[in-house]
Parts: structure tokens; sequence; C-alpha cells
């Protein structure tokens, strides 16, 4: 059940990264959503692998076959099956890696979990490639969502020690939310996002990679979704968030920092707006007690610099327990913050509609 996700929206990843396809089985949508294939194919590409100089020059065409589940482009209380096939696959690069195991990667303890029955062609069912069909169920959520006022942007929040501005965390304007869904590098300061890029290539030509942030916002939530203790809001998009492969941290609201604050800064003072009750600031980031605010909920997620560098590194043998060095080849994202973006837009989607639903 390690690939299966959800309560009331059920999402099912199969596929490994040199398999002939990968895809995702989603149960539970609801009945008589319509779904725009043109939409989600927009939503594919922002992801997609060899688009540009700051990832991986793997390039594939990410198109989209939805199986079954739709009827007339309409779901019909089916589940819903859909791949994309692999196409651009060089499976030699990776034969080393089943005796020598790459540091900050999966393989050493996957090869002691299955056995050395592990793909381990492209980093197999760990590799980043199967968040493509996260983005296939989480586009579909994305849809979903935006038919119920509820929107999700998200945005490159730091590369290395680059940081970009943050959101505003009492909302998102209509002309910020298209402006970063068609970038090319999603960053709301243009000269941030060069430094970042320039940070990437650097890091890139030594060998070497760097991870980052991304911050996220939920817009149109209404008040009262989640739940108290494990049936908490954040706690649900935590768990969503960390099958996200690299990430390693998810902090809502002021996070972190706010433990080195006091009550007094920290408490989000509530107030009355066009007869409504809203808060003056918002570093619980939309939830208290794992329930929505009506608030935007906003937090960060941190991912690690990709493990997969040509920088030589210390590894094992494994067959003899002897130290080696390891170079690793193949083609890999220096950086996989970028790509990560809509990621996590479609992951809170899936996550957010499920809560929903449970509501």
């Amino acid at each position: 059940m390690s690939s299966t996700w959800g309560n009331k929206i059920r999402i099912s990843v199969f596929g490994q990264s040199h398999a002939e396809a990968i895809g995702v089985c989603i149960d539970g949508l609801p009945a008589g959503e319509r779904v725009d294939r043109e939409e989600l194919g927009r939503f594919m590409q922002r992801r997609a692998p060899g688009r540009s100089k700051v990832s991986t020059p793997r390039r594939e065409a990410d198109e989209v076959k939805i199986l079954c589940g739709l009827v007339e482009d309409v779901t019909c209380g089916a589940p819903l099956a859909a791949i994309i096939e692999n196409t651009n696959t060089r499976s030699r690069d990776y034969e080393f890696l089943k005796e020598t195991p790459r540091p900050a990667h999966a393989d050493y303890p996957a090869q002691v979990k299955y056995g050395g029955f592990q793909d381990v062609r492209g980093g197999g069912h760990f590799s980043g490639r199967l968040t493509a069909p996260l983005c296939i169920a989480g586009g579909i959520c994305l849809q979903i969502l935006a038919r119920r006022g509820i929107e999700i942007a998200a945005h490159i929040s730091s590369v290395g020690d680059v940081q970009d501005e943050g959101f505003d965390p009492m909302g998102l304007s209509r002309e910020s939310l298209e402006r970063l869904r068609a970038a090319d590098f999603p960053t709301l300061s243009a000269e941030k996002g060069e430094e970042m890029s320039a940070l990437i290539l650097a890091a890139s030509a030594e060998g070497d990679s760097v991870g980052g942030t991304v911050e996220c916002i939920v817009t149109g939530l209404p008040v009262g979704i989640g739940g108290p203790l494990f049936g908490g809001l954040d706690g649900k998009i935590a768990s969503a968030i960390f099958g996200i492969p690299a990430v390693k941290g998810v902090e809502f609201g002021a996070g972190f920092g706010a433990a080195g604050m006091k009550g007094s800064e920290n408490n989000d003072p509530y107030t009355v707006k066009n007869g409504k009750i809203q808060t003056l600031s918002n570093n619980a980031g939309g939830i208290l007690g794992g329930i929505s605010t009506g608030m935007p909920v906003l937090f960060k997620t941190a991912f690690k610099p990709t493990p997969s560098i040509t920088k030589p590194q210390q590894s094992v043998r494994l067959s003899t327990l002897e130290e080696t060095e390891l170079r690793v080849v193949g083609r890999h994202d220096p950086c996989i913050v970028p790509r990560a973006v809509p990621v996590v837009e479609a992951v809170t989607a899936i996550a957010l509609l499920d809560a929903l639903l449970e509501n």
C-alpha cells in the first residue's frame, strides 16, 4: 500500500522510470465532473523534463492517455486510470547501481528491502519520474476545485541561499496566479529567478546539485475543513506532500519561525470585514487545530539536492563490502525545485479534494 494514498479520493501510482509506462488509478472522483484534456496537458508540460536549461536533458512528451473512468470527458463514477509512455530511456547508464549505491538515494535501503530484485534503472519506482502520474491526478483535482472557487498556486521560494519574495499571506491576486502558471521559471521576483538559474547552472558545471524550497498558497477554501489530532488538514496535506520524492520538510504559516515568537507576535487577531470574520495576519497559515480558518492556507516544502551528481563520491561495493569511488553517469536535474512547483500544486489539490469530500 506504499504507493496508494487517500480516503475519499484514492490514488494508486504505478510504473518505474524506465518501464514501458507509468500511470495512476484514481478512485472516488465525484461523478459528473468534466475533465478538460487540453488544460490537463498544459499542466503536465509544466513538470515535463527536457524543457529548460536547468533541468535534465531527458525529454519526454508526457502525453496522458486516459484509459477509463470518463464518458465523453466527464467522470462517470468508475475509477479513472491513465498512463504516460516512457519513450526516452537509457537504462545502460544505471547498470552499476546494484553493485554501488548512490549516497543520499534509495539504492541501498531498496537493495536490502527487496533482496536485489528492485528496478535500478533511472531510480525505478523511487524516481522523480513518478511525479508525472501525481500530476495527472492532481491536475484533474485542480479543475474540480477551481469550479468550487478554490485556487492553488506555488512558486520557487528558494534555491540554495537565494530567496525569492514571499506570497502575501493574506491572499493572491488572479494576475499573480496566472503569471506563475505561465512562467518557465516560476518566481515572484524575476531578478531572484535569474540568480537562482545562475546558481543551478554553476552547480551543474561543477558536477554538483543544489536544493531549495517551494511555497504554496490555497485561496477560497472555506472555514471548517479538517479535524483535530490525526484528522488535521495540515497533517493530511503534509502526508501527501511527503509522497513526493526528495521532500525533507514541510512548515505551515510562520512554521519554525513561530518557535522564536511571543504569543502576542504569533497570534492572529480577529476582525470583521464585509460581515465576515477573518484575521488581521496569517501566521497560522490558514489552519488552527487541524481545521481551516477561512484564511489562505500557506506552507513551504523543502527539497534536498539531487543525489545523482557527477562529482566523485565515496560509496561501497556491495559484493565485497569494500569502499570505492563512485562517479554517477546519466541524465539528472541539477536542481529538482523548478519542476517540483506543479507537483506541489498537484499533490495539494489531491489532499484538499479528499478533505472536502470527507467533510
